[in-house]
């Protein structure tokens, strides 16, 4: 069966996260795969740390999409692909790749996924998570002081800089193309429980059950 690849997009802290795993915990391991645009930065080794820092890491040139495609495309086909391992705190690519096998679900997440119309296609549902401009700020400064070593003038800056901009011109747009608009993001329990339905649903009809 050709698998159902399910597209999770929204601003950077609007709650995808907890979206994203209402959806994986609504159906078994061994169905879903999850794959994280974010894990398809463009390594940046070749530059100097305090280069490296200023990239604009909110633009879609900063992503290696082309790649997140082909891999997307070879699951589809039934071969398994070596997924790259960002070091966030560095900006680098790590050596280390995370295997990654077909299943019968692909949920993919990211910021700008619906801004790239050749990844679009492959989705069957697209989600955009919609979520306040000012929670999503609280949010990102606990996520990055807490899990990318980042400090507040930095991760300040940065969304003055790049986020906000960035958000207006590419992820805000890209709303249109979803197929559901889920508000509030994970506090929104009767919009994630309709999704887990139609995604079980979908796996179910697939494999021949009622």
């Amino acid at each position: 069966m050709k698998p159902f690849v399910i597209g999770v997009a929204g601003g950077s802290g609007s709650g995808k996260t907890t979206v994203i795993n209402h959806i994986r915990r609504g159906v078994s391991d061994e169905q879903i795969v999850f794959l994280e645009h974010d894990a398809y930065y463009r390594d940046l080794v070749h530059l100097p740390f305090e280069e490296r820092a200023k990239n604009n890491f909110d633009h879609p040139s900063s992503l290696e999409t082309e790649l997140l495609i082909r891999h997307i495309e070879a699951l589809l086909e039934g071969y398994s692909v070596e997924v790259p391992i960002y070091d966030f705190a560095n900006h680098i690519r790590k050596k280390e790749t995370r295997k990654i096998t077909p299943h019968e679900v692909i949920l993919i997440d990211g910021i700008l996924i619906f801004s790239e119309k050749e990844l679009r296609d492959l989705m069957d549902l697209k989600l955009f998570v919609d979520t306040d401009d000012d929670v999503r700020l609280l949010r990102r400064l606990k996520r990055d002081i807490g899990e990318r070593q980042r400090t507040v003038e930095s991760v300040l800056n940065q969304y003055e800089r790049f986020v906000r901009p960035m958000h207006l011109e590419f992820v805000e747009p890209s709303k249109r193309y979803a197929d559901i608009i889920i508000p509030h993001g994970g506090e929104n329990h009767v919009a994630i429980d309709m999704v887990n339905t139609l995604v079980r649903n979908k796996i179910g009809l697939a494999n021949g059950f009622q």
